[in-house]
């Protein structure tokens, strides 16, 4: 058990496309010269410290590889109390005003998933009995991921409109929930009168069925774009349904939050 932990572990960092040949004898050694309940610790001490130096980020998030997949076998490679860390994960954690995934890891309910530094760290109830090296499955609530994905990409193609339609506004502030997104802006003028063309475009863009590309535009320091030719180019960390055609019609409702700013919510018509 403890060597298949290990071969996993060693496996995975491969699959990154990074030479980790002096990590892997350096992780070999300590793994054979200690006790048996400490091998697998310090062999991951000694990968994740290195990898880490290399300026990479340890935890792999398949949910930009892969946003449609809803479990995953993933290797433990902290713990802090309630605290873990894995090596992988489809578990989005809040970022960019999307909110994070509903689901299950090793069977216990994930109670609060942040991010830390490229990583993320993700809180289970108190008492779990996962240890460093433990192999368990992921499960998340898809349902839930796939409203998210589809009022995020939604409500930014909202915002891609609203610049055009209003050069210069300028964003302050957004939220993706499972039941609605919102886009606060910065204008002491109503935005109700775009809500029709932005509504018409919207209902254009998915008939159309474009592709949604989404990719990195610096891989070190994990930072995506999502890019639909011929419409819009944007930077984002979130995740996003395959093409255009799967977002639907939206609703528009417009809020006014004060003197000098306007929100904008976005609903899913089904």
């Amino acid at each position: 058990m403890l060597n298949a932990s290990y071969r996993t572990i060693k496996r995975r960092l491969q699959d990154e496309s990074t030479s980790i040949e002096s990590i892997s004898n350096d992780a070999i050694t300590a793994f054979q010269s200690q006790d048996r309940t400490s091998q697998v610790e310090l062999a991951l001490s000694i990968l994740l410290g290195d990898f880490r130096k290399m300026g990479l980020a340890m935890t792999r998030k398949i949910f930009w590889d892969d946003p449609y997949r809803t479990t995953l076998d993933a290797v433990v490679t902290r713990v802090n109390g309630d605290l873990i860390q894995v090596d992988s994960t489809i578990f989005f954690a809040f970022s960019g005003g999307q909110e994070s995934d509903a689901g299950s890891f090793g069977g216990y309910p994930v109670v609060k998933a942040e991010k830390r530094g490229l990583d993320i760290a993700y809180t289970l109830p108190h008492g779990h009995t996962l240890r460093v090296g433990d192999v368990a499955t992921w499960q998340i609530d898809w349902a839930r991921r796939y409203r998210l994905m589809r009022l995020h990409f939604a409500a930014e193609m909202v915002l891609q409109l609203v610049y055009r339609l209003r050069p210069g506004i300028e964003r302050i502030g957004a939220h993706i929930s499972q039941d609605k997104a919102r886009i606060d802006f910065a204008s002491d003028v109503s935005l109700l009168s775009l809500f029709a063309e932005i509504e018409l475009t919207a209902v254009d863009l998915t008939k159309r069925d474009l592709p949604i590309v989404t990719d990195f535009s610096d891989v070190r320091a994990q930072r995506r774009f999502w890019k639909v030719d011929g419409f819009a180019t944007m930077a984002c960390g979130g995740t996003h349904p395959r093409s255009t055609g799967e977002i639907g019609a939206v609703k528009l409702k417009r809020k006014n939050r004060g003197k000098g700013k306007e929100r904008i919510e976005i609903t899913l018509a089904e």
